[in-house]
């Protein structure tokens, strides 16, 4: 895999190294996925033993690749997949971003929230239309005005007086 070495990057790894990391993915033909074949964690990201000193200590592998081909991940962000897949080793399928950036682009449930538009009952979720709660969460103003109408209407019935059932 000779075509796969990095040219003139400062490298974290030396040639030793390099053929030990190589020796555990594959390139996978149709998405040019670097699939990693060796220890996955618990999230399905590639590990691998990095020397620390005397003692050594493991490593997200996409990390280690990211970081000899492309340079130190940049303080505050994290590598995204691209690509989608969590074994996937090739610095070209990542890419620097914030924690937020991160999630939002993923399959989970504040992304498929930030992608709504709309609330539960129709409301375009547009600037004039749309509350923030001091969490962070969105709230369809429209919808609040209707239940604290509703919640006061409740509030201010006249008492009914009951009937008794005749025994």
């Amino acid at each position: 895999m000779e075509h796969l070495r990095a040219a003139n990057v400062p490298s974290c790894m030396d040639a030793k190294r390099w053929e030990r990391f190589e020796s555990k993915f594959h390139v996978e033909p149709n998405t040019g996925c670097w699939l990693w074949t060796a220890a996955l964690d618990s999230y399905g990201y590639g590990q691998i033993g990095v020397a620390n000193g005397r003692s050594g200590t493991t490593a997200r592998a996409h990390r280690v690749s990211y970081e000899h081909f492309k340079g130190p991940i940049p303080a505050g962000l994290q590598l995204d997949h691209l690509c989608r897949q969590r074994c996937c080793v090739n610095p070209d399928h990542l890419e620097p971003v914030t924690n937020r950036e991160n999630c939002l682009r993923g399959d989970t449930v504040p992304a498929a929230h930030a992608a709504k538009t709309h609330c539960k009952n129709g409301h375009a979720f547009t600037p004039g239309n749309t509350y923030r709660t001091p969490q962070g969460h969105r709230r369809c103003r429209e919808c609040c005005l209707v239940a604290e109408r509703t919640k006061k209407r409740k509030r201010h019935r006249p008492n009914r007086q009951r009937r008794k059932r005749a025994a």
